[in-house]
């Protein structure tokens, strides 16, 4: 990953209301939409290898502990049945687990709820619970973050789509922020190739730091089209692109500004993932599951735009501020609720999914 866009890629820190922490709510959604495959997947890991140690990592775990650690508990509880089950409860179990983010992310917000977690972790599994390890390490997973044959299962949701670097020679794609309509055919083919790279280059890395018959259960923000250029794939990204481009029109945004700034992310479909796991031929992929959550994905957010227009603003703040200024956000984004509120009033908006199951080969 690029020395400034690991400085700047990041969640929104903090807790106040247009932080990460107070706005990953389609993020939760897709958590709990995804926990089958994961309680299936470290099931069978258990079963399999049943380690004294258990190494756990969740790879991209920004700074919002409820879905983070979260995540750690219902492993953790589903580990602590599977071994009931096997009548090995009468040793504790060690569980070592590794948060890992970009540097810049707000490790502090998830390393202040620990106490808590560990508490409530003890009494949930009761007197007989072992040892649970919580370890922080910040790094560019598209490198090597562990030591060599050390993790057991690594999770990661809703961070794979980010790309390590703006793919290069997208010069042209005037306008757009991302893949748009107007995108010529080779900044397609960039953001493509980009990600084939960069995903392929995390399936290396992690091949090493993976024992052998390991597992790893993947979250992808993907598209079910095979269109790289499709609603489901970047509409979000389209509404923001069409804010700075009323922006430049009004002068309050230089245009060069505009032309120049691009997300460092690409949406890949099923098939796509596939492909690229086959050809880096490290895992072998056990299961594909394609899903979808809402725009407005809890009855709790139903019909308001706003949050949304947190959700996003909490994501893609960082980029902008680097990018262009602090002093355009509250414009830009009261003009991205507004946008938002009528595209939600007239269609039904959709983040896919892409999931895959994989174990590591070996």
């Amino acid at each position: 990953m690029t020395i400034q866009l690991k400085q700047v890629l990041r969640m929104k820190e903090g807790t106040d209301e247009t932080s990460y922490v107070k706005t990953s709510y389609i993020q939760k959604q897709v958590l709990s939409l995804t926990k089958p495959i994961k309680e299936k997947a470290i099931t069978e890991l258990y079963y399999k290898a049943r380690p004294a140690s258990l190494c756990i990592a969740d790879l991209g775990c920004s700074s919002a502990e409820l879905n983070t650690l979260g995540v750690v508990s219902e492993l953790i509880q589903t580990i602590e049945k599977a071994r009931r089950e096997v009548g090995n409860n009468g040793y504790q179990q060690e569980y070592q687990v590794y948060l890992n983010d970009l540097p810049g992310n707000d490790f502090n917000t998830i390393f202040r709820s620990l106490p808590m977690f560990e508490d409530k972790l003890k009494k949930l599994m009761g007197q007989n619970f072992g040892y649970c390890f919580i370890n922080g390490v910040p790094g560019s997973f598209y490198g090597r973050l562990f030591p060599a044959n050390h993790l057991h299962f690594v999770h990661s949701s809703y961070s794979l789509m980010w790309l390590s670097q703006v793919p290069e020679g997208i010069e042209d794609n005037k306008r757009n922020i991302y893949i748009g309509k107007t995108s010529p055919p080779n900044v397609v083919k960039a953001y493509y190739e980009q990600f084939e790279k960069d995903f392929s280059t995390f399936l290396r890395c992690r091949s090493e730091e993976v024992v052998g018959g390991g597992m790893m259960v993947l979250t992808i923000l993907g598209r079910r089209s095979n269109e790289p250029y499709s609603k489901e794939s970047c509409y979000e990204w389209d509404l923001l692109a069409t804010v700075l481009n009323d922006m430049v029109f009004e002068g309050l945004i230089e245009e060069e500004k505009l032309n120049t700034f691009n997300i460092p992310q690409y949406t890949p479909s099923a098939a796509e993932v596939n492909r690229i796991v086959e050809k880096e031929g490290s895992f072998t992929l056990n299961h594909v599951d394609v899903s979808e959550v809402n725009w407005n994905s809890s009855e709790q957010h139903k019909r308001n735009h706003y949050d949304f227009a947190r959700c996003m603003r909490s994501v893609a703040e960082p980029l902008l501020i680097n990018h262009f200024d602090e002093h355009i956000l509250e414009d830009l984004f009261n003009r991205y609720k507004d946008i938002v509120r009528v595209s939600m009033a007239k269609e039904n908006n959709v983040f896919i999914n892409v999931t895959v199951s994989l174990t590591r080969n070996g």
